[in-house]
């Protein structure tokens, strides 16, 4: 099942995607509330009413969200970067402002903004305390997701917060819900292109810290709660890394795409296209 955030009025809808079409099924705090009476509607949906062609996307997430991301998840990307591979969850934060849908604008807002192309992963349940073992049972689904940096501030200290919340520099794709793509443990191919060429290629079973790993960990310090987005880690590829250095531009074009998730694509425009 594809569930997908559009705008309706002033308000964010969670719809359910049927073809070219969207069912609608409730507005994105109170489908999180009530997320198992919402994905019984959505299940039950035969038909949608809106074009697919005709929605303004919006992430499918609430503001309240926590959008917690994983740094040096991949060995070689810790390698190109001189890095060593951290021993535990490399945690660093996104807000929910920062994040966008598929086919948004991303402004250039430096000359050193880069693209990370990485498995997003949606909770699907209250979770505090979960083994491992169990962690997949609390995913709701997983997306495709463009972690985008502005490498000057992520480095001006050790705190990363500044260079991963650049205005629209969270693009994010339509959530495909666990029950269709299985476990990402499984491999899924995740790869990156600008303008057509394959930047970075690499499987999600070759992560260091696993999904269940993630989830794990982070909930034994905190309760993660339905909606909640962790954004798992990029592999090697990136543009700082290379030589030269390949950082985004205007006018190009960003595609993230990862087994069954289909293909997250967002233009790159001006500084000036900000709102």
């Amino acid at each position: 099942m594809k569930l997908i955030g559009f705008k309706q009025g002033r308000q964010t809808m969670i719809g359910v995607v049927l073809g070219d079409k969207v069912a609608p099924i409730a507005e994105a705090s109170a489908f999180y509330a009530d997320l198992a009476a919402n994905l019984a509607t959505a299940r039950a949906a035969k038909t949608g009413t809106i074009a697919l062609s005709d929605i303004d996307e919006r992430p499918a997430v609430t503001p309240s969200a926590r959008v917690l991301c994983v740094g040096l998840n991949y060995h070689a990307h810790a390698a190109e970067g001189g890095a060593k591979v951290p021993d535990y969850p490399t945690i660093f934060g996104r807000w929910t402002a920062s994040l966008v849908a598929n086919g948004t604008p991303v402004p250039c807002i430096h000359e050193t903004m880069d693209y990370e192309g990485e498995l997003g992963v949606i909770i699907g349940k209250q979770a505090t305390n979960v083994p491992k073992e169990k962690a997949l049972d609390y995913v709701l689904g997983y997306c495709n997701f463009n972690d985008i940096t502005a490498r000057a501030f992520q480095r001006h200290t050790s705190q990363w917060t500044p260079g991963k919340n650049g205005d629209r520099s969270g693009p994010m794709g339509p959530i495909i819900t666990a029950d269709e793509t299985g476990d990402p443990a499984k491999g899924w191919q995740l790869q990156t292109r600008v303008n057509g060429k394959v930047m970075q290629n690499n499987n999600t079973e070759n992560m260091v810290f696993s999904v269940p790993v993630i989830i794990a960990y982070l909930t034994q310090i905190m309760t993660l709660n339905p909606g909640d987005v962790i954004a798992s880690g990029t592999p090697e590829g990136v543009g700082y890394a290379r030589n030269p250095p390949a950082f985004m531009k205007p006018g190009d074009v960003v595609e993230v795409e990862i087994g069954k998730l289909g293909i997250l694509r967002n233009p790159i425009t001006t500084a000036d296209q900000r709102p």
